[in-house]
Formats: structure tokens, C-alpha cells, sequence
């Protein structure tokens, strides 16, 4: 059985959550890319604004090493913290940030996807409504080919319960009795999920997981969620049909500005089908 759908539904008693959304100036691809302008607004300040549009969301913070982007994010009217340089991961500077929080869980936004959806940040939250879930994260059905063989598309591979078994650039699971097309490649396998690098923690296990060394997994992968795995954290992952766009490159950063141009309201993310159809 597949992981369980996005559906938004959350427990009365849901625990307090705060997004985090880490923002590195420096970018070997795009040189000041929290700050490109997108549609008037700098990219971070979108991502927040999304963010705290997200039902469950009781504060967004945004986690910085450089005073352009806390100054850009206070100027429109949003809360900066800043944190060391040195940090070897988002997952690291997220954790600084939640030593000095008091709530329940802490949502690892992207600071490059201007224009997810609420709903998905909202889907990642759900699960907490059992306190026995200490990580979440999401995952999209795989149809096209090249995404699979693409290592820079991960892949997911969940269990029967939902919980993450395994994460990888390799294209799996394999199917063994898949006959091979016309290229050498055989098709898609049935639950073959992409993983969506959008994270949920309880705050004691986020501060957990930025104390635990490397893994050998992990870093052979160059996988951080797998240090969580081999450390024995279940990471519960929940299907969804959103996607959205991470801003890589120029030509993502054109792709975002003419979706605001065409639509101004243009402020989430849409079923993965409709990202193929303008690509």
C-alpha cells in the first residue's frame, strides 16, 4: 500500500509548530539567491509569507549568516535570527535556531521555493498528532522515467506503515520481472516515490539529530536524512500530488517571475502533472 495521501486533517490537541527556513547568502549557482527579486518581493520574504499561511503554524523565523537577508526579512515585516557561518548544514543552522525555541515541533522550510504550498507544509505537521511520530517528510508518486534515473531526483522508498526505509540517488526499488523497453530501460516501478526535501521534527529530536556524527550511508549518498535513519529516528513520510519549484537556476528564477507575471495570485504549488506541461 502506498504512503498515506495528503489529506490536512490535524488533531484539536495538535502540538505548537514554528517554520524555520535557513538562508545562506552565498550560493556558488546564485550569488545572493534569498535576495533575488521575484516579483517585487525578495525570495525569502515569499517563502515566509507561504509559509505563514500554513493553518498550524504559529511562527515563522528565517536563519540566516548574513545581515542583507535578516535586514530584507525585518523590512517586510518578518522575523531574521542570525546564526554562526560555519554551520555544515541547513539541518545545523536549523537546529541553533530551535535551542533557543519553546514549541512542540520545528518545520524545515526551503529557503529557494517561493512558491510552495501551504498544504504541504501543512501535510508534513499532520502526523504529530501522534506523539509517538518524531520526523516527517513528503513524497510524490513517479512517472517519468528520467526522473527516476536522474540521481539528482532522490528517491523515497517507504514501508507498509509509511515510514521511511530507505532514501537514494539510485533509481529504486528495482523491478526484477519488468520487461525492458525499446531504450534498455524498463518502466517506472509502481512505488517508485520522489522524495520532496521539505522536513518536520519534534524540536528535542531535531536538536538530537545536529549532534549525531555523519553516517557512512550518508555520506556516500550525500543524503543528511540518512544519518537519521541509520541512527534509529523513523522519518514518517506522507504522499502528496503537489511539487514545487527550488530556484537552482536562471532559468528557474525566469520560470518563477513569468508565473507571477501571468498570474499575480500565482502563490503555491500545483499537481506535478501541470509543473511537466509548461516544462
Amino acid at each position: 500500500m502506498p504512503p498515506p495521501a495528503t489529506t490536512g486533517a490535524t488533531a484539536p490537541s495538535r502540538p505548537t509548530a514554528v517554520a524555520v527556513i535557513p538562508a545562506r547568502y552565498a550560493s556558488t549557482r546564485l550569488p545572493g539567491k534569498p535576495l533575488i527579486d521575484l516579483g517585487g518581493l525578495p525570495m525569502i520574504v515569499r517563502v515566509a509569507e507561504q509559509a505563514r499561511r500554513t493553518p498550524g503554524i504559529s511562527d515563522v523565523v528565517v536563519a540566516t549568516d548574513d545581515t542583507r537577508v535578516r535586514d530584507a526579512v525585518e523590512a517586510h515585516g518578518g522575523v531574521a535570527v542570525m546564526t554562526r557561518e560555519d554551520h555544515r548544514s541547513g539541518t545545523d543552522r536549523l537546529a541553533e535556531v530551535a535551542a533557543a525555541l519553546t514549541c512542540d515541533v520545528i518545520v524545515n522550510v526551503q529557503g529557494d521555493e517561493p512558491l510552495i504550498d501551504p498544504a504541504m507544509i501543512a501535510a508534513a505537521l499532520a502526523p504529530f498528532a501522534d506523539p509517538a511520530v518524531e520526523m516527517t517528510t513528503l513524497c510524490r508518486r513517479l512517472t517519468d522515467v528520467e526522473e527516476f534515473l536522474n540521481p539528482n531526483v532522490v528517491k523515497a522508498v517507504v514501508g507498509q506503515d509509511g515510514f521511511a526505509l530507505y532514501f537514494s540517488r539510485a533509481p529504486v526499488p528495482f523491478d526484477r520481472m519488468a520487461p525492458a523497453g525499446p531504450d534498455g530501460h524498463t518502466a517506472v516501478p509502481l512505488r517508485a516515490f520522489k522524495h520532496i526535501g521539505l522536513y518536520a521534527y519534534r524540536r528535542a529530536t531535531v536538536l538530537r539529530l545536529a549532534a549525531l556524527p555523519p553516517t557512512a550511508l550518508e555520506e556516500t549518498e550525500m543524503l543528511e536524512q540518512l544519518r537519521a535513519l541509520e541512527h534509529g529516528i523513523r522519518i514518517k513520510v506522507v504522499q502528496t500530488e503537489l511539487d514545487s519549484i527550488g530556484v537552482d537556476t536562471d532559468a528557474d528564477v525566469a520560470r518563477v517571475r513569468a508565473l507571477l507575471a501571468a498570474s499575480p495570485s500565482v502563490s503555491r504549488a500545483r499537481p506535478v502533472h501541470e509543473h511537466h506541461a509548461q516544462s
